[in-house]
């Protein structure tokens, strides 16, 4: 996923220094690509909002948003060439560590990884890059996503798309900032960037932004395996653009472990008309994801209302995870 142009950025930067939120309802926070996770009760989204520096924020009822950081700064990295900007964080938590990925650009691009132990930060990257493209232009080095597949007790680390709209799979050392190998996996249709993975039932379900940013093409498109790496049945799109929201993509997937309910987070350009290509600032939303029983999942609305509750105890009785 691109990020905005420099004048939008440096408005989202200077959004983010002084931001606070308790509003209920979408768009819930600034910035793009948003990455969201779950530690204990507590939901933490980590966006693209600033042209050198990485914040996050989090909350235990949707509502109510922190924000911390700077988490992460490109100015502390030495190995990160002059020119450069950051954007599509994706963290993964392993043995009370925190690990932060991030894209590097613009092409040629690279992927780099730091280091935490709180998901608030700081992060000290690892030193060097962990993935880069050499400027290949089958393949860009951008979005990095783990995922961790229990069943193997193995750690994959999901890369690529735009140039080339090429997909690259990895599975990752123990140290998660070097890799095992590179694993041979297919690109499903209509793939262009933003991988995602999740789990429900018997599928792995895999998730992805096609089309432009800029353009109301960007849209959320849905694939199914019987593993990690596929072969992926295609399921078409789940999330699209309407009258006035635009661009939906760049998502994440998580579960609440007392009712059992599915959020998407993505982000999307609010009260634009036509087709693009679009300028300004996108925001993050929340919108709830339901799979059906043929292992597809319920096309989403894009709303403004969003989701207002994160059930932090079990439910009196027992909860449907997907009514």
């Amino acid at each position: 996923m691109k990020p905005d142009i420099p004048l939008s950025a440096l408005v989202i930067a200077i959004c983010a220094l002084f931001f606070s939120s308790s509003f209920a309802g979408n768009p819930v926070l600034p910035g793009a690509d948003p990455h969201a996770m779950v530690v204990g009760d507590t939901v933490w989204v980590y966006p693209t909002h600033g042209r050198g520096f990485f914040y996050a924020f989090s909350s235990k009822d949707l509502v109510n948003w922190e924000q911390h950081g700077p988490i992460l700064r490109f100015a502390d990295i030495d190995w990160i060439p002059e020119g450069k900007y950051p954007w599509a964080p994706g963290v993964s938590e392993r043995d009370g560590k925190f690990y932060f990925y991030y894209s590097v650009g613009p092409k040629p691009s690279h992927i780099g990884v730091a280091v935490s132990d709180s998901p608030g930060g700081p992060f000290i990257d690892s030193g060097r890059p962990l993935l880069s493209d050499n400027n290949d232009p089958r393949f860009e080095a951008i979005d990095a996503m783990v995922y961790h597949d229990p069943e193997a007790d193995k750690w994959y680390l999901y890369a690529g798309g735009s140039a080339g709209a090429t997909l690259r799979v990895f599975e990752l050392n123990d140290d998660m900032v070097s890799f095992r190998e590179e694993l041979e996996v297919e690109t499903p249709s209509h793939f262009t960037e933003g991988a995602f993975i999740h789990r429900h039932g018997d599928l792995y379900h895999f998730t992805y932004s096609h089309g432009y940013w800029r353009a109301s093409s960007y849209s959320v498109h849905h694939a199914t395996g019987p593993t990690p790496l596929g072969p992926w049945t295609y399921r078409g799109a789940i999330m699209t653009s309407d009258d006035r929201h635009k661009g939906p993509g760049h998502h994440s997937i998580i579960q609440n472990r007392h009712s059992g309910d599915w959020l998407i987070f993505y982000h999307r350009w609010n009260n634009r008309e036509g087709d693009g290509p679009f300028s300004g600032a996108r925001e993050t939303a929340i919108e709830r994801l339901y799979h059906e029983e043929d292992g597809s999942i319920r096309p989403i609305v894009l709303t403004d209302e969003g989701v207002t509750d994160w059930p932090t105890e079990p439910p009196q009785s027992g909860a449907d995870p997907d009514r």
